[in-house]
């Protein structure tokens, strides 16, 4: 049995990579610093999902990717064979009024990792990065060679943990994969994200709230995808040093998004806009070509084959969220 860290294992993203994980016969820690970003009974729905596959090949360690001597005495005490990064103070529109906190939350956390996995001979070392290190578009869809002009002390952490995990990659040959999410939604995902917001609205007979004029377009990533490009990288070879989009190949404008969901949910709920916020991309959306001829990424979902997967397992576990109910976009 495999070793596997997950940090951020009770998140979003992690908890359902940790499932498959548990699935396919790893040993998995989970490392989590119940950051309360959003409500923590969720993290804690998350992690008991996991543990219903087997409680035996889960460890949960509550504690900060900053906290070195935690992290020192992680990899001293189990043998890990491959890290999935996937921890990180979240929001792009927060990190705008407190950057400093990002900062010291997403950099200083991956240099902490990446020591303990050089010194410990870790295999391989899957980094969770984002879209927002690209910025305002050149051009569309994003390749991997497209500048880098972060919007967001968000966008510029995610982009200083790249170039670490590249220099980590050359300095000491550590198998390290820098991996860039578009917009991943799906079931668990955070009530505050705009598809399970419109979601639970629509349910609720709460209008809509579209944050700017609605035509801004999103790349918007299945969880599933997300996991099958990472279970990907378990054993592959050949890939150190490497960046890879990981998105749908589909966007949709948020106005779009938002009329579906109305739709699909049956309702009679208003759409209304307020002003656009800091900080948020005006479009994003992935080519994946690279992804496709590395690693064999094939994304399954398309938005509106998502968001119905999504809606349907909102109406059978609406408790999941309850009593939150989401008041932004």
């Amino acid at each position: 049995m495999e070793t596997v860290l997950v940090t951020g294992g009770a998140g979003f993203i992690g908890s359902n990579l940790t499932e498959k994980l548990v699935d396919d016969g790893a040993n998995v820690l989970v490392l989590d610093n119940f950051d309360p970003y959003y409500d923590l009974s969720l993290k804690r729905k998350n992690i008991a999902k996991c543990q219903e596959k087997s409680s035996d090949q889960v460890t949960v360690i509550n504690g900060s990717t900053t906290d070195k001597t935690l992290i020192s005495n992680v990899f001293d005490n189990h043998q890990i064979e491959v890290v999935y990064h996937q921890a990180a103070k979240a929001g792009v529109r927060p990190s705008v009024d407190n950057p400093v906190q990002y900062e010291r939350n997403n950099v200083e956390g991956i240099l902490n990792l990446l020591e303990e996995s050089r010194k410990n001979d870790v295999q391989t070392f899957v980094h969770a990065s984002s879209s927002s290190v690209y910025g305002i578009p050149h051009y569309l869809p994003y390749d991997e060679q497209h500048p880098n002009e972060p919007q967001s002390p968000y966008g510029i952490t995610k982009l200083t943990s790249e170039h670490y995990c590249n220099l980590y990659n050359e300095l000491y040959q550590l198998n390290t994969v820098n991996l860039r999410y578009f917009t991943v939604y799906g079931p668990r995902m955070r009530p505050n994200m705009a598809i399970s917001n419109f979601v639970s609205r629509c349910v609720n007979g709460k209008p809509l709230v579209i944050y700017g004029d609605g035509k801004q377009t999103r790349d918007f990533t299945y969880i599933q995808d997300i996991v099958d490009a990472n279970m990907r990288l378990l054993h592959q070879e050949g890939v150190g040093g490497e960046t890879l989009n990981i998105g749908s190949s589909d966007n949709i404008s948020i106005r779009e998004l938002a009329e579906y969901v109305v739709s699909e949910t049956d309702t009679d709920v208003d759409i209304i806009h307020e002003d656009a916020r800091d900080g948020d991309s005006r479009h994003t959306h992935a080519d994946i070509s690279k992804a496709e001829q590395l690693i064999g990424y094939d994304p399954e979902y398309g938005i509106r084959q998502g968001v119905q997967e999504f809606i349907n397992w909102y109406m059978d576990n609406q408790n999941w969220y309850e009593p939150l109910i989401a008041t932004s976009s």
